[in-house]
């Protein structure tokens, strides 16, 4: 199915036939991805007294309850709400699903960091040279060297963060929705300052109920940079986070 798309005045072509997948599955147990040390999540068939609702034992349905946690489990998207005294869910934030994208892999630099560990940081400066000059209503990035993120827990590594320069400059230049295969756009332990996050929706100054973060991407190695139509997957979650699948869709020449 070819679709045909707008943007800036110049019109694309995608192939809607052919999506890329880059989401991280939700399953219960291990292994799987998760951050700020949550535990496995959990899918338990619903009791009543001796009886389980589970087919394989002697229910006519599998009934289920599902515990886990948006922001530490699997590929997410989130709304200022994550920072904000007021929820303002992301189940109820966007009002259409496909936005014009950019992929891009970036190789942090090291900095020291106050507490001297050495960190690990994507600059305003990489950015500034990978972005397009007619900046993506989205923008995706990959972290350098890929590693598989199915399985890992993030949990106390000091993963990559971006600086909040970075992310205000992506705000500047008219980015709407940022997303990244890291558990956060800020440092794992910074004292609750938050700064990337707060940079790209410009809060307390402003409540942006159009700009989302999306987390914990999990991006196909063989994908290469470029330009793409991105569909970003939600539920209606009436959350600050909620799982999340965007799916890309190569551009046609």
């Amino acid at each position: 199915m070819i679709a045909e798309i707008t943007h800036h005045g110049r019109a694309f072509r995608v192939d809607l036939s052919r999506p890329i997948d880059l989401s991280l599955p939700l399953h219960a147990g291990e292994p799987q991805v998760r951050a700020w040390w949550v535990g496995p999540v959990r899918m338990e068939p619903v009791r009543n007294g001796d009886v389980e609702y589970a087919v394989c034992s002697g229910a006519p349905v599998n009934f289920r309850d599902i515990h886990f946690n948006p922001h530490g489990h699997g590929t997410h998207t989130e709304s200022v709400g994550h920072i904000a005294p007021e929820i303002h869910p992301i189940g109820d934030q966007l009002k259409r699903f496909f936005f014009t994208a950019q992929l891009i892999s970036i190789r942090p630099e090291e900095r020291r960091a106050p507490d001297a560990k050495i960190d690990q940081v994507i600059t305003l400066e990489q950015l500034r040279g990978a972005v397009n000059e007619r900046p993506p209503e989205a923008l995706i990035l990959r972290t350098l060297p890929q590693a598989d993120n199915s399985a890992r827990d993030w949990s106390g590594t000091n993963p990559t963060y971006l600086q909040s320069t970075a992310t205000a400059w992506l705000r500047s230049i008219g980015v709407k929705h940022l997303l990244l295969d890291l558990p956060s756009v800020d440092r794992e332990e910074d004292g609750g300052v938050l700064a990337a996050h707060h940079a790209f929706w410009d809060f307390p100054n402003t409540i942006d109920r159009e700009r989302t973060i999306t987390e914990l991407l999990n991006i196909p190695s063989a994908v290469r940079d470029g330009d793409f139509l991105l569909e970003l997957q939600l539920p209606h979650f009436m959350n600050d986070a909620a799982p999340s699948r965007p799916v890309i869709y190569a551009l046609l020449p």
